[in-house]
Parts: C-alpha cells; structure tokens; sequence
C-alpha cells in the first residue's frame, strides 16, 4: 500500500502559519533545522554550457566523464631497471635492447634476455616483471639479479589507474585542479558544465560608506561588500556586487527587483535584525516570499531566507563577523547545492583547547580560534575577542571551535570540534 502524497508547505505558508511544520520556530530555530528547512528550497540551475577543461576549473560537471581509454595505455614500468620474464629471474641475462618512454623496445623477450628500461617506458611482449637497476650487477652485456623478485613487480598494468569505459568523474562534481589532469590524461579537451550561478550582493544602511570616500561622525566603511565578494569568488560564481545602498525605500525597492530578476540569488547584509530600519522587511514581504529567523547561534542570530521572484535571497547579519559565519554555514552549502554540485559537510575533528571557554548551553557557538601544532599535537586556542564586530578576528583565525547547543562552558584542556576555514590548494 503506498503512502499519501504529502504536499509541502510554500514559503508563503509557512510564514503566515509556523505551525503548519512540525517543531517550527521562527524565534527559536537551531543551525541544523535552518539548513534543512534552506535545503527542501533550492532547485538547481539546469542550462548547461561547453567548456574547455582549462575553463572547467570550480564548474560544476554537467554530464558524467566516461573514460574512452585505458589508463595508462599499455604496461609498463614504474621504475629504471631492466624488464625480463619472472621464470628467468635466477638466471644470466643477456641486454636485447633498451626502452624509453615514448619509445619503446619493438622486440619480443626470449628465453635468458632482458632490456634496459626507463620509467614509463613499455614493458615488451614476452616480459612481465622489472628490477630496478640499483638491485643488479651488471656484467659486460649481462645481469643477474641480487635479490628474490615477486612476479609482475614494478610493473604499471594498463588501466590500472583508468579503465576503457569506466566512469571516472560523476555528474555533480565540482571541479578540482586533479580532476583537470585527470581529464586530460584521458585526452578530453573540453567539458559540459552547468552556467555558472548568478548571485548579487548589497549591503544596507545609512551609516555606510563605500571604501575611498572621507568618513563623517557614526559613518564606517562597508567592509561586508569585500568580504561578500572574497567568499562568492571562491565559489566561482558570477558576482554582481551593487555596493551599498541606503535606507530609502524607493532605493532599496528598485536595487532588489532588478538584482533578483537578472540574477539566481540575491544576499544582503543589515537591515534584518529586530531593531534596525525596517525598510527591507517590508519590501520583502511586499515582494517576495521570505522567512526571517532567529538563529541559535553566536554570532549571527538574525538570518533571513526566502525567494524574491525566482531568485533566492538570504539577509544576512549587518555585524562583520556574523555575516561571515551565516554566509559559511548556510549560504556557502545552498550556492553548492543551486550550481548543481552535492555539498560534503565541512570536517570537523576534535583537539586539545588550551584556554577555558565560557559559554551557555542551548544555542550553538562558533568562536574563532587559533590552530596550532605543539609537540607534535595539534591544538587550539580561542582568540580572545570574540565580539561579532570584531573583523580582524576573521583574519587572525585559522578555524572556528563549534561548540553546539548541548555544550556549555569549557576548562583549558577539554576536546572541542574545530571546523577549518581554509585547506589546500
């Protein structure tokens, strides 16, 4: 007997009526229940473009990549040394003849021969195993072997690494610099890949002020426009930054509909949270189907998600650090999911923490901290100020210690989970 079909309740519904979802809190809501509520929303773009595989470079793959080769090619040696047949590895061996890679050795090895071979080079017919040379003594135009081989030793078997129609990168996959080699080794010159995502930034408020311009008493810069666009540049997207606007409704009216109706999504920073211009919130409700959150979090309480005709919106927190971490816990996984790739969660592993940490249970904390390795032991250390105005702790920090709803405060030497804000290359 199969189930009934359930509907899901729209943004619209769920604003007007929380409670048409099970344990729905708009004042209340944990990190973990705000991602999935995002998740359930997001749709990803489905146009697709050809590009080169130099291009392809963060791109999201369109269409599986299917090997028409083998990998390497044909056998061969994985080290310099001489290639003979394992029946004759006790015996004298007279050198036949030498390969290179690139050029290999045309003969067939016989009875009591061997060639000279380079890594890489073609193991030749009659042959299936390689002693490096270091391992020979070599005599005139013989050898003989000074230690006891294993059968096939040394010897790169075609398609060990890729084989003739294997599928080697998935659908979904989002580009790395190996998969481009990768690639490559295969002879494919050009790949198909979802159109990058469009996604328009702005910040808001009065007291803003674009870099370059003299400030006025209460007036700062508007350093979440830089930091917005340092983040969206590692995802590869294709950023539209529209500075920052004013808290006049007409203005902040006609930035919003022509942002979201040239592109797939739309962040803001400020104007979300209890407290400030209300401007924003009533013209997202005027024109678009947004929920505003209180997130159990520190920093970044506030946090606003919804959609604004087809495009998708987050309103992040107006304070530095807290649009930071908003735009690594929620917004980085939901542009993943809208290119089309399939997001893995961040690793988070636990080490030493050298300093005590003071903390509430009951929401969860991301504190900036410091990784380093002691005696061979990586540990961390919490930076001392942990405000969410203070920038310069985003840039001091290596990783943030998570400490979730259930953890309180923490003695020096406790283990606490470290998610890393940066890896390699």
């Amino acid at each position: 007997m199969t189930k009934p079909q359930v509907n899901k309740p729209s943004l619209n519904q769920i604003a007007a009526d929380p409670s048409c979802m099970d344990d729905y809190d708009p004042n209340t809501m944990f990190v973990a229940q705000a991602r999935q509520f995002i998740a359930q929303f997001l749709q990803p773009v489905t146009q697709t473009e050809t590009v080169s595989v130099r291009m392809s470079l963060g791109r999201v793959l369109a269409a599986n990549i299917v090997s028409p080769c083998n990998v390497p090619a044909h056998n061969n040696s994985a080290m310099d040394g001489f290639a003979f047949r394992f029946e004759d590895a006790d015996k004298s061996l007279k050198i036949v003849g030498t390969a290179f890679a690139g050029r290999p050795f045309n003969g067939k090895i016989h009875a009591d021969e061997c060639i000279k071979i380079m890594t890489g080079g073609v193991i030749p017919s009659g042959a299936d195993s390689v002693e490096m040379q270091e391992h020979v003594t070599l005599n005139s135009e013989n050898i003989t072997l000074n230690q006891q081989v294993k059968l096939g030793q040394h010897v790169r078997l075609a398609g060990e690494d890729l084989a003739e129609n294997q599928t080697v990168l998935t659908l979904g996959n989002k580009m790395k610099p190996a998969d481009l080699g990768l690639i490559a080794s295969l002879g494919i010159g050009e790949v198909q890949v979802y159109r990058a995502l469009k996604v328009a930034s702005f910040s808001t408020g009065d007291e803003l002020v674009s870099v370059g311009k003299p400030l006025e008493t209460g007036q700062i810069y508007d350093s979440n426009r830089y930091t917005l666009f340092g983040m969206l540049s590692r995802l590869n997207v294709q950023i539209s930054d529209l500075g920052n606007v004013a808290d006049d409704p007409k203005l902040l009216e006609k930035t919003l509909l022509e942002a979201a109706q040239k592109n797939d999504v739309v962040i803001t920073s400020g104007g979300v949270s209890v407290g400030e211009a209300d401007y924003m919130k009533a013209l997202l409700a005027k024109h678009g189907q947004v929920l505003f959150w209180k997130i159990n979090m520190k920093p970044g309480r506030p946090l606003a998600y919804g959609k604004v005709g087809d495009s998708h919106y987050f309103g992040l927190p107006g304070n530095p650090v807290s649009a930071m971490v908003t735009f690594y816990q929620f917004v980085r996984e939901a542009l993943l999911t809208l290119q089309g790739a399939t997001p893995k969660p961040l690793p988070i592993f636990m080490v030493e923490c050298t300093e005590p940490i003071k903390k509430a249970t009951g929401r969860t904390e991301f504190q900036r901290g410091v990784l380093f390795e002691e005696n061979g032991i990586w540990k961390v250390k919490p930076l001392p100020n942990q405000g969410s105005g203070v920038l310069s702790s985003m840039s001091m920090a290596n990783c943030f210690i998570v400490l979730d709803e259930t953890v309180g405060s923490c003695k020096a030497g406790a283990m606490v989970n470290v998610q890393l804000l940066e890896g390699i290359i």
